[in-house]
């Protein structure tokens, strides 16, 4: 397992794309509850963004652990930075603040076009 490519393979994805949400299954037919929340709220907002199955790719499951020091699967990041899993997105969702934060990375909503 080549452990910097897989590193420099996840530095590309969430470069290229402003919200990159690692997850298991596809934002379509998401494999675990936590997931499936994730793309729930995401979708809820309007958020366009990018799902990386984990589950087609090992090397991938572990080395996004490994990238971000975070234990769990789903990751989302937003303009390159880790922002968390599925607890903390929903309590930000609730509260406001994962709404508040794509807009302050430009990143267009439902609500708001950035």
């Amino acid at each position: 397992m080549n452990d910097s490519a897989t590193a420099e393979r996840i530095q590309r994805e969430i470069q290229d794309n402003p919200v990159v949400l690692y997850m298991k299954g596809s934002p379509v037919f998401p494999q675990c509850g936590f997931s499936a929340t994730v793309v729930q709220i995401l979708s809820h907002l309007g958020v366009k963004f990018v799902g990386v199955d984990v589950l087609q790719d090992p090397s991938l499951r572990q080395g996004i652990k490994e990238f971000s020091s975070w234990p769990t699967i789903p990751q989302l990041y937003v303009k390159g930075e880790f922002v968390g899993g599925c607890d903390i997105l929903r309590e930000m969702f609730e509260t406001g603040e994962l709404q508040q934060l794509f807009q302050d990375a430009g990143v267009a909503t439902a609500d708001h076009h950035a």
